[in-house]
């Protein structure tokens, strides 16, 4: 089994921002300065979109086949713009765009931004723990408390502490019996998809101390490398499901999905380069279908080159290299006027521009997710 020391310290828990030369190693001082300014437009227009109560809006709902299926009975983005109630994942991934330019709650140009995020993340939680506004599910659950880990750990409260051990208990009180989690609390189905969203969570929580059960980790870690297509013309690829009647492995060549499996096994401490390769193979080849298409805008884009750009920066050289290269030009290219980039099918443009924000500042090593 794999200890939770190496499983979860693969990451160091204080932020070390790249030096210039580790950044020209990326691209040209002047590629650089252009993304720099492109993050900084796209941060102008999410700070202008922030509701008073701290939260940004989305469309609530899951992916269904290349549709955005929405949540039943959650208000729509004009409805929480008027209730200030907003979307949590949305609200959190925006709140790490700003922390990944080097802001806090207590210091940076955007202080009042994540300040703001903060205060409204934290009036989410229920009484259990659990981290929902406007219908949001586990999902948004993860990436509230990824947040308020990545805050903690460098600006640390009571307040903020509190919260997110509460949020980390609903996670280890919610693992089913496969060992992963699904769209809502205690579901009994398991996908890869949000098992690897609660596995980050968990990891970034117990890099700054807040204590996570051991078998947690072992027997989540156990149903990813279950999900491992083991012969075949996907071999070394990742399914998205391997248990229940309508899903038992299923979905073998997404994106997303073997982005998130290759980026868990990476933070697992296995560098195994017979796991890895199949992987980042299928990515590099992959991400073109992504960018030259329809796709482009599309949720599969932007949720999936969030953790193909963990994926490609824990493994380094020159796939990093070149994966970049081709990342940061397609979002320069595709910004729009006002700084915002387009969400077609998923939450919508508030997600998909915190995501490219997030991308772009990846050579700043201020996130956690994007460290050594």
């Amino acid at each position: 089994m794999l200890s939770l020391l190496v499983l979860l310290t693969c990451l160091p828990q204080d932020p070390k921002p790249a030096t210039s030369t580790e950044v020209e190693a990326w691209f040209s001082r002047e590629q650089s300065q252009r993304c720099a300014a492109a993050a900084e437009r796209g941060l102008a227009w999410l700070k202008n979109q922030q509701l008073e109560s701290g939260a940004w809006v989305g469309l609530v709902g899951h992916k269904m086949n290349d549709d955005y299926q929405l949540q039943p009975d959650s208000p729509l983005p004009d409805a929480q713009r008027r209730s200030g109630h907003g979307h949590v994942g949305v609200t959190a991934l925006a709140g790490m765009a700003f922390l990944a330019g080097g802001s806090l709650p207590d210091r940076g140009p955007h202080a009042v931004v994540v300040r703001r995020t903060l205060d409204y993340l934290t009036t989410t939680a229920h009484e259990n723990g659990y981290l929902s506004d406007a219908g949001t599910r586990m999902y948004s659950h993860a990436f509230g408390t990824l947040f308020l880990a990545e805050v903690y750990g460098m600006a640390a409260t009571d307040r903020t502490k509190v919260t997110l051990e509460r949020a980390v208990t609903l996670i280890v009180d919610t693992q089913n019996a496969h060992g992963g989690w699904r769209y809502n609390p205690f579901d009994r189905e398991t996908d890869l998809s949000v098992t690897v969203c609660q596995l980050q969570a968990l990891r970034a929580a117990h890099n700054i101390g807040i204590r996570v059960p051991i078998e947690t980790i072992e027997k989540a870690m156990a149903y990813v490398q279950a999900s491992r297509v083991r012969s075949g013309r996907s071999e070394g690829l990742y399914y998205y499901k391997i248990y229940g009647a309508r899903g038992a492995y299923d979905k073998p060549e997404e994106y997303a999905i073997n982005a998130a499996a290759l980026t868990a096994l990476r933070c697992a401490g296995l560098h195994d380069d017979n796991l890895a390769d199949p992987v980042l193979q299928f990515l590099t080849r992959e991400y073109p279908a992504l960018a030259d298409s329809y796709y482009r805008s599309h949720y599969y884009f932007w949720y999936g080159n969030y953790y193909a750009a963990q994926a490609f920066y824990q493994s380094g050289g020159p796939r990093l290299r070149a994966y970049f290269a081709r990342l940061s030009a397609d979002l320069l290219e595709s910004q729009a006027a006002d700084g915002r980039w387009r969400n077609s099918a998923g939450p919508g443009d508030e997600f998909a521009t915190a995501v490219a924000c997030i991308l772009l500042q990846m050579p700043k090593q201020y996130l956690p997710i994007f460290q050594r």
